[in-house]
């Protein structure tokens, strides 16, 4: 296999399992040194001793002490930092008027504040170095309403503009600043352990009822892949993609046409 990102090294934040643990992997495949960071400390360790070049890091995204500490410790392991994939997230979805104050500050705080947090601290390294890839994953919901699912699509749109303003801040230093926005990965645990019965809930249909739902607004007829998510993460942390950022690149089937 052609390694493309061959002595990169990067940080995969939610890197201990599902869609994180995945692009770990990819980037380990293309040659990366990786530091899988997980607030699940024992998650993060098993991803990490089964892949080449790589290391654990606990943290909580929302820690600002935590972030630094991480990205210090990915300097000293590993001599550099190359590429931030800002990962972690959370999902609540119930209705508005069921959402409290708490559970909405939660979600801004983790997928919002938290990849602010990571991506400073990316900064400061990548600086200094006059290069550097930071890419977040968003979602499809960071460019269209969701249905009871305000919180998300609230902290995904403030991703995008986030995305586009730090690109536009640091593209003097070399920094390329991007967002990738799957679909529904409707194969994933965080679908078939939790959004499949959060969904049936609160729209009032079957588990199967939703999966149909999302498939029949898929053009291309198929749920998003890990795979399909990977693919894009490689090129953007590539020299192909040298004259792309502040870029939200949809990978959705051409779902949000729908």
């Amino acid at each position: 296999m052609f390694q493309r990102l061959k002595g990169q090294t990067a940080i995969v934040t939610g890197g201990g399992q599902g869609l994180g643990e995945a692009l770990a992997r990819r980037l380990d495949q293309e040659g990366c040194n990786v530091v899988v960071a997980d607030i699940n400390l024992k998650a993060a360790e098993a991803v990490a001793a089964s892949l080449k070049n790589s290391a654990a890091f606990q943290v909580d995204v929302c820690n600002e002490e935590q972030v630094e500490q991480m990205v210090d410790f990915t300097v000293q392991k590993f001599g550099t930092l190359d590429l931030l994939v800002s990962n972690a997230a959370i999902l609540i979805a119930k209705p508005v008027t069921e959402f409290t104050a708490a559970e909405w500050r939660k979600m801004i705080d983790v997928n919002l504040v938290g990849y602010f947090l990571c991506a400073r601290a990316a900064a400061r390294v990548m600086i200094p170095n006059k290069k550097g890839n930071i890419i977040q994953i968003n979602s499809k919901s960071g460019k269209k309403g969701s249905y009871k699912n305000s919180a998300y699509a609230a902290s995904k749109f403030g991703g995008i503009g986030l995305t586009q303003s730090l690109a536009l801040e640091l593209a003097e230093h070399g920094i390329r600043v991007n967002a990738i926005c799957p679909g529904n990965l409707l194969d994933s645990p965080l679908w078939t352990n939790s959004l499949f019965k959060q969904y049936a809930r609160n729209q009032g249909i079957t588990e199967e009822e939703v999966r149909q739902k999302y498939l029949d607004q898929v053009p291309l007829r198929r749920s998003c892949q890990y795979e399909d998510v990977a693919n894009v993460m490689v090129f953007l942390a590539s020299d192909e993609a040298s004259y792309m950022t502040g870029q939200a690149i949809n990978v959705t089937g051409g779902q949000e046409m729908r």
